[in-house]
């Protein structure tokens, strides 16, 4: 069975062009802890600072597992540690072509969906910022959930099919 060319080249944009911001939110992350005068190129104004989103509560653990564990203890990650892993998660189970595969891209989706939505929220609504980079990643993990969803019923329409 072969995919729709689209889905694969899509799939491949999206998770290198999620990676990207990852790995960008990152160094940003880490440049500034050692170095509170970093000034990232996202920083474009008080209000519009990715810096200043990323070293917030919310940038490490999507601002919860502090409540369950030591800020300093391993499991609290930044989230772009989350994206690399999320990221490659979809890369990699991206080249199954098995319907547990398709089940499981959908449900990592939802829920990287779901975090995006909760961060848009905090990022909205409790640190007033905007963050280009931030966004950037919703509107990837949105349209990833979207070509994830569409190969999922792909699959299941050959599966039916065949069987």
């Amino acid at each position: 069975m072969a995919l729709p060319k689209w889905e694969r080249k899509t799939r491949v944009f999206l998770c290198v062009f999620g990676l990207f911001l990852s790995v960008y939110a990152l160094h940003v992350e880490l440049s500034r802890e050692s170095n509170p005068d970093y000034r990232a190129m996202c920083d474009l104004g008080e209000s519009v600072s990715c810096s200043k989103v990323f070293t917030s509560r919310w940038g490490r653990g999507f601002g919860l597992v502090q409540f369950f564990v030591a800020a300093d203890n391993p499991l609290n990650q930044p989230n772009s540690v989350l994206g690399i892993i999320f990221y490659t998660l979809q890369m990699g189970l991206g080249l199954s072509l098995s319907k547990k595969a398709a089940m499981l891209l959908v449900f990592f989706s939802w829920v990287s969906v779901a975090g995006s939505l909760y961060l848009a929220s905090i990022l909205a609504f409790v640190l007033g910022d905007f963050c280009m980079v931030c966004v950037s990643t919703y509107i990837v993990n949105f349209a990833l959930l979207f070509t994830n969803i569409k190969r999922r019923r792909a699959i299941e329409g050959v599966k039916e099919k065949a069987g």
